[in-house]
């Protein structure tokens, strides 16, 4: 299956980016995370806004988060995900949800790192397109942002060194307008026609956050979704064809580069009018991509594409049938398995990815103070 792989030239670029970024403080490092996105770096927000609306989903309750001091936080997976491996490598605490109880004592642990996410957000606002319970899109988190930050830094100075010194995730934001069209069925053809106005939307959130202050942006590309259960139980047929070494849909994958390919174009257009800024391309689909085609190499015995937690279906993925239903199953190691609940991956795997993404020496010792073994790089 054709991949698109990021040049040797623009892969030593994006490190020396990083490089320069960990020299801008006096201490090396970053002294905070403030995170934009969907459930693949939710911390929480989804659970504390469901509680609005009286709602339990399935994924508030066990088995998720039995792997995360067996606590079901609302991250949509059996434990840990990149952002909290992100984090304990920086010496960080682990990024609060922006919606749990806005105390006092967690306007403080914002200063540390706040996390602006939410599991099924979209990066456009709704336009057919529709969250779960709300509109909590990429515009509405950053409106979140602002307006929470004079109880996060206090005046304007104070708040343009505190963004100075984060580090800005923008996503992974921009899968869940894919998303929701392609597993209602409808053709990948008119699906195409969103992915410049995502990107688009992505650019401005990026720049908002650039007038504000950000010096440091890590912004992550898509998951090759043809990978995912869901996906391969959902949209696969006899005719689809799929890649003989991984067994993905390949016009799914296919896909997914179109997307990254215009988003590394447009941060490169972005990064040329910044030269004081560090825009970093996070290489999701080429840091989980050795996964997919070697997983007993790291350990997944179980293999790649079955899901840990489903309702027996094809693949162990059942769309009536959420993990975490009295209908469904989970499986005794769910560190031997990939995918866990057909959407997300284990926390086995997000491990394996961070340290695909998080693994340069040099960065290790300018910045990463944890003992945990994920230090920083932008590619494989």
């Amino acid at each position: 299956m054709a991949s698109s792989p990021i040049s040797v030239t623009f892969a030593g670029f994006l490190v020396i980016l990083v490089l320069r970024s960990s020299c801008l403080y006096a201490n090396g490092c970053y002294t905070s995370i403030i995170s934009f996105g969907d459930s693949l770096a939710d911390t929480g927000n989804l659970k504390h806004l469901a509680s609005d609306y009286n709602l339990a989903l399935p994924f508030f309750l066990p088995p998720y988060g039995q792997n995360f001091f067996n606590q079901s936080t609302g991250r949509c997976s059996n434990g840990r995900l990149i952002i909290d491996f992100l984090a304990e490598s920086l010496g960080l605490p682990l990024v609060p949800p922006f919606l749990q109880d806005n105390g006092s004592d967690n306007k403080e642990a914002f200063k540390q790192g706040v996390n602006y996410a939410v599991a099924g957000a979209t990066a456009l606002d709704p336009r057919g397109i529709v969250d779960p319970l709300a509109n909590t899109s990429l515009g509405v988190q950053l409106a979140w942002f602002k307006q929470s930050l004079p109880s996060i830094c206090g005046n304007y100075s104070n708040c343009r060194d505190f963004i100075g010194r984060s580090l800005i995730l923008v996503g992974e934001i921009g899968g869940n307008d894919y998303n929701y069209p392609l597993l209602e069925g409808k053709p990948i053809e008119g699906i195409e026609s969103f992915v410049p106005l995502v990107i688009d939307t992505i650019l401005s959130a990026i720049n908002d956050l650039i007038e504000m202050g950000a010096k440091t942006l890590v912004v992550p590309g898509n998951f090759p979704i043809g990978c995912l259960t869901s996906y391969l139980a959902t949209c696969g047929s006899e005719n689809d064809e799929y890649d003989p070494e991984t067994g993905c849909l390949i016009r799914l994958n296919r896909f997914a580069e179109y997307h990254n390919k215009l988003l590394q174009t447009t941060l490169n257009q972005v990064q040329d009018l910044h030269p004081n800024v560090n825009i970093i391309y996070a290489d999701y689909y080429n840091a989980v991509m050795p996964i997919f085609r070697f997983p007993y190499k790291f350990g997944f015995t179980n293999g790649a594409l079955n899901a840990c937690c489903g309702g027996e279906g094809r693949y162990n993925y059942n769309s009536t049938a959420a993990c975490g239903e009295a209908s469904t199953t989970v499986c005794d190691e769910p560190d031997t398995y990939v995918n866990w609940d057909g959407i997300h991956l284990t926390e086995a795997a997000y491990r394996i990815i961070s340290k695909n993404l998080f693994s340069t020496p040099q960065f290790n010792l300018l910045c990463y103070t944890s003992t945990s073994g994920v230090g920083l790089s932008v590619s494989m």
